[in-house]
Order: C-alpha cells, then sequence, then structure tokens
C-alpha cells in the first residue's frame, strides 16, 4: 500500500522476532521500535492474522526507506466495525505521516465487504492522537469521561 510519502508493508515475523529481540535494523529510523510496536510485535503469536494482508503494517518513508511507525486493523470486525491503531517514531511526529496513514489504511479497511466502519478511542488527554483522526477524515463520536470515539464510515468515504 502506498501514498504519497509512505509504503504501508506488513510486519512479517522476522522483523516481530528482531523487536522483540531488540536486533537493530539498517532499515528502522533510530527511534524505532517504540514502545507500542514492541506491543503488538509480542501480540502476534496470539493474532496471527495480524500478519496479514487485512493485519498490522510498518510505516516506511519512501524517501529514506526506513520504518519509521506502524499501524494496523485489529481483525475480525465486531459488527462491521474495525479498529484502527498507529505510532511514530517521536524523530519523525509533526510531519503528518500518521493522517496520511490513517486515512489510507481505514479506506482500504472500508472496501472490505463486512466492513462499514473504521474506529480508534482516544483519550482526550492526548490532544495529538486527536489531531491525526481528524485530519485523516474521522469524526468525533460517543465521549465518556477521558475516552472519545472517532470513526469513518462508508457513507463518509462516498462522500469526499
Amino acid at each position: 500500500m502506498i501514498t504519497g510519502r509512505l509504503v504501508l508493508r506488513p510486519w512479517n515475523t522476522c522483523e516481530a522476532a528482531a523487536v522483540l529481540g531488540d536486533t537493530r535494523s539498517a532499515h528502522w529510523a533510530d527511534d524505532f521500535p517504540a514502545e507500542g510496536d514492541r506491543v503488538i510485535a509480542g501480540l502476534f503469536g496470539q493474532h496471527p492474522a495480524w500478519l496479514g494482508a487485512c493485519g498490522h503494517r510498518l510505516i516506511i518513508e519512501r524517501g529514506s526507506g526506513q520504518v519509521v511507525g506502524s499501524i494496523g486493523l485489529f481483525w475480525p470486525p465486531n459488527e462491521g466495525a474495525l479498529e484502527i491503531g498507529y505510532g511514530i517514531v517521536a524523530s519523525r511526529r509533526g510531519r503528518g505521516y500518521a493522517p496520511e496513514a490513517a486515512r489510507r489504511l481505514a479506506a482500504f479497511a472500508l472496501t472490505a465487504p463486512d466492513v462499514h466502519t473504521v474506529f480508534a478511542n482516544v483519550e482526550l488527554s492526548n490532544p495529538s492522537s486527536v489531531r491525526v483522526l481528524e485530519k485523516a477524515g474521522f469524526s468525533r463520536g460517543d465521549a465518556e469521561e477521558n475516552l472519545a470515539r472517532f470513526e469513518i464510515t462508508s457513507a463518509d468515504r462516498r462522500q469526499r
């Protein structure tokens, strides 16, 4: 999957093992992996489908070829809704990579016949993540205490 500045490529088992084993790759940004990447790599054993074409992806800068984060869909969908999660390493934040990746992956997810909504639950104390989702075209929905749901639906995609 390619965007203007990024490649979103599925993880493979060797990359997950390298992240878990603290083995550095020359193709990683200096501050990759972040803690969230380690968590996801550790969950692939329990959720092998996340390594497939519809699961989690590494975010790669097209210009440098370096891995600068990860993004993923938490398959399978639940009643047509599918959760998305993402993270960009600190050295690459503020460049618009997260909204660019989230917009592309959500569009991909909404092409699946059993998916009509892609969502993320975000702590309102994390304004950066709120901005990412707003820039990616997600709408803010229900909020409880410090947590808000952001979503984009098939109907939203048709209107753009």
